[in-house]
């Protein structure tokens, strides 16, 4: 018997979406699945309403009719499959989910051509949206193409993205990120800080803002990282802790790392108060608002919090450590990724080594 439900979901600016889903199960396994997302919640419900209907008029649909079946309706399949969408990171679901959303959705699949791939691309660069990130857009589209046949028998040409890439590349509607190198300069730590004190002194606040900046510069974790240890997994032994799936490209769960703490990064571990199984049992979002508020009363420039991970590991490799070392920190599988991303020497380290090694004073 199918039948339908309809989840809310909130955008990053606020705007509500529901996403209404038709579902069909024989005994307990789901037979049949098809999702689309609307403005309004009683859109929704119609849509459910005749969803239901024709299947009950005409039937299962044929999951191989390409003359029926929608670029959406492919999208939501691929993000509803638990063994794709619903084991992709964080960034595919949300791009998908905006692309399920978008006006490329209503395509049909046997009506899909490079141009309308073209045309997609244009409108996100018109509308402001860079190249790097338009090109994950494109990916995504082409790893849900490429899946189609092998995994769902439908028959779809999924070369349309090959054929358009080379194109999107001459016209600059896609293409790589810039490196970025952004570290803070001069005295901005020293201002941040005495700012983020007064901050966390607030008779409202629960944060320890000076502690968790610290801590992140000194341990090249991620915010979100910082905010999910938890005390059973500390290594007193090896003031060490274990740091549960750590982002990696290639395993989306399941990648944990055992971490050094090294310096005060383990000093300020331990004076923090163990009456949460959490060490910072903080929202990742709230300190990094605060940060972000902070920044912008100084008038700091550019600055992002994330940057604070690559001050730590360029910290490491200016203070003797090999790149590996520094890898075994910061988490990364790839060294080249590890020193073409997160590693900005400043010139005076160098000058630095060189007058040690050579026994000169400064």
């Amino acid at each position: 018997m199918a039948h339908y439900i309809i989840e809310k979901r909130v955008r990053a600016d606020g705007t509500p979406r529901y996403r209404c889903t038709v579902v069909i199960k024989e005994k307990t396994k789901i037979i049949y699945r098809e999702s689309k997302t609307f403005s309004k919640q009683q859109i929704a419900k119609t849509w459910g309403n005749n969803q239901v209907s024709k299947i009950e008029q005409f039937g299962i649909p044929q999951k191989n009719d390409i003359t029926k079946l929608t670029l959406g309706n492919l999208l939501s399949k691929y993000l509803s499959d638990p063994s794709l969408g619903e084991k992709a990171g964080r960034t595919k679901r949300y791009v998908i989910q905006m692309l399920i959303e978008s006006d490329i959705a209503n395509i049909k699949l046997s009506e899909l051509k490079t141009h309308h791939i073209i045309e997609h691309c244009r409108g996100r660069v018109a509308a402001g949206t860079l190249p790097a990130t338009v090109s994950h857009d494109v990916s995504y589209i082409r790893s849900v193409l490429e899946a189609a046949r092998p995994v769902y028998g439908i028959n779809i040409d999924d070369t349309v993205i090959k054929d358009a890439r080379p194109l999107l590349i001459q016209m600059n509607l896609i293409g790589k990120s810039q490196r970025r190198t952004r570290r803070p300069m001069n005295n901005e730590l020293d201002l941040l800080i005495e700012k983020l004190k007064e901050r966390q002194s607030h008779k409202y606040s629960n944060i320890p803002f000076v502690d968790i900046l610290n801590f992140s510069i000194l341990s090249c974790m991620r915010i979100s990282e910082i905010c999910s240890l938890r005390w059973e997994d500390v290594d007193y032994t090896q003031k060490a802790i274990l740091v549960r799936n750590r982002k990696d490209p290639r395993k989306k769960i399941g990648n944990h790392m055992l971490v050094p703490l090294l310096g005060n990064a383990w000093k300020i571990l331990q004076s923090q108060p163990k009456n949460n199984e959490l060490i910072f049992p903080y929202n990742s979002k709230s300190v990094t608002a605060g940060f972000q508020r902070v920044r912008n009363s100084l008038g700091i420039a550019d600055l992002r919090y994330h940057d604070l991970r690559r001050e730590g590991a360029s910290r490491l490799l200016e203070q003797g450590f090999s790149i590996e070392e520094v890898a075994q920190v910061t988490g990364h599988r790839n060294l080249q990724t590890l020193w073409n991303i997160y590693i900005s020497l400043f010139p005076n380290s160098l000058h630095d080594k060189f007058d040690k090694i050579n026994g000169q004073d400064k």
